[in-house]
């Protein structure tokens, strides 16, 4: 496990298991940057997110995702809120700490089109000398289609025989995808990707961070797994950009 990984697994067992806010003290920077919508910037500002959390709050692991200094959560919260929250998580690990933290969280949806759950599925990263090539594949893809919209080459880079969706309004298989495409496109909410902001790869999991539109500015998180050389399942978040944060970080 790499030592960035393992920082951020103990980090977050204690701050959000153990709901220890003196845990602050053990694993988060003095000049923590924070660009989350929830919590203002700084360590003291985590320290009274944690202390706030209810007796039903806990969080849910389904998997985690090291990339050098970034670390991924991918998993679901209970207790923010009346209901439960699937998110991703992104911290930047210096010298043993958090450095920094991107999240984008989107209510957990009980009866999904595919019938797969938003967080099921493999959990473990596997394939860790296919890292580099899975990452490249999966940055042409987001260039290309998803910022370029170039629909043509999908099938150069997303399996058609194999594609497990976890999105909640969308089927299995490319027709699956197409098909929500247009059904989000009829109701004014036409997928538009404007900028990749990280790319976050372990083994055949590859992470994206982007910015772009659906119907209203969003934060898109996808998490992709990566089989032969072709993408065969699919994970994500849409949350949209608030209007106002509570920092001057940015969500990104």
């Amino acid at each position: 496990m790499s030592n960035a990984k393992n920082t951020v697994l103990q980090a977050a067992t204690e701050l959000f298991g153990d709901k220890d806010p003196s845990a602050v003290d053990r694993w988060v920077a003095a000049d923590y940057t924070q660009h989350s919508s929830l919590a203002a910037d700084g360590p003291e500002a985590l320290r009274g997110l944690v202390a706030g959390l209810g007796p039903d709050f806990r969080y849910e692991g389904a998997r985690v995702i090291a990339d050098g200094d970034l670390v991924a959560l991918h998993g679901t919260y209970h207790g923010f809120g009346p209901d439960p929250l699937v998110g991703f998580d992104v911290f930047r690990v210096a010298d043993g700490r958090l450095a920094e933290h991107w999240d984008a969280l989107t209510p957990y949806v009980k009866d999904t089109v595919s019938g797969r759950s938003q967080t099921d599925g493999p959990t473990e990263a596997t394939d860790a000398d296919r890292t580099d090539a899975n990452r490249a594949l999966v940055i042409e893809f987001a260039e290309k289609v998803l910022v370029g919209a170039d629909y043509s080459v999908l099938t150069d880079y997303i399996s058609t025989e194999t594609y497990h969706q976890h999105n909640t309004e969308a089927a299995d298989g490319l027709d699956g995808f197409g098909a929500a495409a247009a059904r989000w496109a009829e109701q004014g909410k036409n997928l538009v990707y404007t900028k990749v902001h990280r790319v976050i790869a372990e083994g055949d999991l590859v992470l994206t961070q982007s910015e772009g539109e659906f119907g209203v500015p969003v934060a898109y998180y996808d998490l992709f797994r990566v089989a032969d050389g072709k993408i065969v399942e699919h994970w994500d978040v849409i949350a949209p950009v608030p209007a106002e944060l509570p920092h001057a970080n940015g969500l990104f």
